[in-house]
């Protein structure tokens, strides 16, 4: 069955609601379908075959699946209704209702407007609200428009000369517009006005007067008015929680761009709006060329590429200021023969429709590239938030140092870029005391510390780098003390440096006087943590060849003219020191040579 074999993907969808949809192996679309939770939706086709032919013929002919992340389910839907009408999917005339949901229609090109169900919105004048899903939430929602404002519901021509008013007039959902003496036309056109607001979302006034309202209903006993209150303020609020970004009633043309850059490339998605409608969504990738570049680069380069052979609308909305905003919008306008704005929502539901845009270019990221890298990156950004860095730590040098009791100290220095240990750039020390040599026995863990932060920087000033994004110091506050007197020696205090606490697990910063705990599982401690273990091990490693080297010095090296190779020949052929110094000349002459020889008896002839 072809769908398994897109098992492992479908493992690392997300449980959000969205639209799915699948392609064959020509890559058309074939089927477009909503769910509450996508990865639990998807994930049942697995088991599915079997169900129906029309089932088994759609499953044996997917070959790639795509996702596009909503906000909500009522969402879900009125992108799925979108995109079976913009791509007519093979599978879904066979297996859906393909319908569409209705809109409020407030026909202001009347003199006296009325509030009607539309099926789809007209350039004839009026405004219209919605969709609205389901669609008894429409009609809930023009009753609403009747009981609040009085807008009247009959088709009547209203000249206002009518003796009396209708039985809407007597149950108080219609302000009777037909009888003049009771409602003026300019009394009419607030009640519209104030129905254009509620129609447009701008309820917040609204609600404090229902709010009121229903208040002093009920303090004054008249029970039912105020139930009609209340339920009038939850049909409000339903309204307002139930935001549809996937279409709405701006009838202008716009591209909806989204981005997520990390350090394994960047990932663009596109929504492409079109009378009100998401109807289309481009995914545009790149490699890790695209890492070292900034937003707005990416987002110039991307704009470029995707209009070079499209049309663009009047306004395209993007996350960030793109790198020369002003000269893409010239060449747009001069290519789409109008003009054409390049802007940065701030607020409401265009701000809304990029985030969303964000959030699916972001699960293409994950999906596009491997899932420890996207782990890593989630990592880097957690410590930029945490440690409130100014860029991402893409690159990490940690520190530690190794001693048993004061001897034979040496330190170690490992290097982490973009979450992945660079082992061709660790480094090891040897401590010097303070004339300069190398120090047999080094006591202070916290001098230590600071001579060897000062020499790696010190070396790194001279040849003008790479310094790093962020310092790790395996240690507390002490440690992390003395690694910044180094820095601020060499005028680098500008460098941010943390110090992790064994067993604690905390990270201490210079700013903060308490520690930051993160959770045992954060993705972004487990990396300290990975790199703080694996200066551990380069540098008790290199204490432990030390050591060893230290056990292996023998009297013979005192003796010049005599190094390792010929000290091994004199051991190997004499068995000991001992051997050697009851050796006469011409045996030891044998060996290594007369001057070597006289050498050495003179040396052991001090010795006695």
């Amino acid at each position: 069955m072809a769908i398994r074999q897109l098992k492992d993907q479908i493992a690392r969808l997300p449980q959000q609601p969205g639209v799915y949809l699948y392609f064959n192996a020509a890559g058309d679309t074939i089927y477009v379908g909503k769910a509450r939770a996508l990865r639990d939706r998807v994930r049942s086709y697995l088991g599915a075959y079997g169900t129906n032919p029309k089932t088994d013929a759609l499953l044996d002919d997917i070959a790639r699946l795509e996702v596009i992340v909503t906000d909500s389910v009522v969402e879900a839907l009125a992108l799925e209704n979108n995109l079976i009408k913009q791509r007519s999917p093979r599978y879904n005339i066979l297996l859906r209702d393909d319908k569409s949901y209705p809109y409020l229609q407030l026909t202001t090109n009347e003199a006296f407007p009325r509030v009607l169900v539309a099926r789809r919105v007209e350039r004839d004048g009026s405004y219209y609200a919605g969709p609205f899903m389901p669609a008894r939430l429409a009609r809930r929602t023009m009753g609403l428009t009747h009981r609040l404002f009085g807008i009247r519901s009959c088709n009547e021509a209203i000249t206002g000369r009518r003796d009396r008013p209708c039985l809407e007039y007597d149950i108080k959902r219609c302000i009777a517009p037909c009888v003049d003496r009771l409602c003026s036309a300019d009394q009419y056109g607030q009640a519209v006005t104030l129905t254009r607001l509620f129609l447009e979302g701008k309820n917040d006034e609204l609600l404090k007067r229902l709010q009121v309202q229903m208040t002093a209903a009920a303090t004054a006993e008249r029970f039912e008015e105020a139930a009609q209150a209340r339920d009038s303020i939850r049909t409000i609020q339903t309204l307002q929680d139930r935001q549809q970004k996937m279409a709405t009633t701006e009838l202008g043309h716009r591209d909806v761009f989204g981005l997520t850059l990390g350090p394994a490339g960047a990932v663009v998605q596109v929504f492409e709006v079109r009378r009100g409608r998401v109807v289309e969504r481009i995914d545009m990738g790149s490699d890790a060329a695209a890492a070292a570049a900034g937003p707005a680069d990416v987002l110039a380069a991307a704009i470029q590429q995707f209009y070079e052979d499209r049309d663009p609308p009047g306004e395209i909305h993007v996350p960030s200021e793109p790198d020369e905003r002003e000269a893409l919008e010239s060449w747009l306008s001069e290519a789409a023969g109008r003009r054409v704005r390049i802007l940065v929502p701030q607020r409401g539901e265009k701000r809304g429709l990029v985030d969303l845009a964000t959030r699916n270019a972001a699960l293409a990221y994950r999906t596009r590239f491997s899932q420890g890298t996207s782990a890593e990156y989630d990592a880097l950004e957690t410590l930029r938030t945490v440690l409130s860095l100014p860029a991402l730590p893409r690159r990490i040098e940690c520190f530690d140092i190794s001693t048993i009791q004061g001897s034979e100290t040496v330190a170690s220095m490992v290097v982490c870029e973009d979450g992945r240990m660079k082992r061709s750039e660790y480094r090891k020390f040897r401590v010097r005391s303070g004339d300069g040599t190398v120090s047999i026995r080094f006591l202070d863990d916290f001098a230590a510390m600071r001579q060897v932060v000062g020499r790696r920087y010190q070396a790194l000033l001279e040849r003008g780098g790479p310094f790093p994004d962020l310092i790790l110091i395996d240690g507390g506050k002490g440690q992390l003390g003395a690694a910044y007197e180094a820095l601020e020696a060499l005028g680098l205090a500008n460098l941010v440096a943390v110090g992790i606490a064994k067993k604690e697990e905390l990270l201490h910063t210079r700013a903060l006087a308490d520690p930051i705990a993160l959770a045992t599982d954060d993705p972004a401690l487990l990396l300290v943590q990975r790199i703080r273990d694996e200066a551990h091990r380069f540098a008790v490693t290199f204490h432990r060849k030390a050591r060893t080297m230290r056990d292996l010095h023998s009297e013979l090296d005192a003796v010049a003219g005599i190094g390792p190779r010929r000290r091994r020949t004199l051991l190997t052929t004499f068995g000991s020191v001992a051997g050697v110094r009851r050796a006469t000349r011409e045996e030891l002459a044998a060996v290594v040579g007369t001057k070597v020889a006289d050498a050495v008896l003179a040396f052991f002839a001090r010795q006695t």
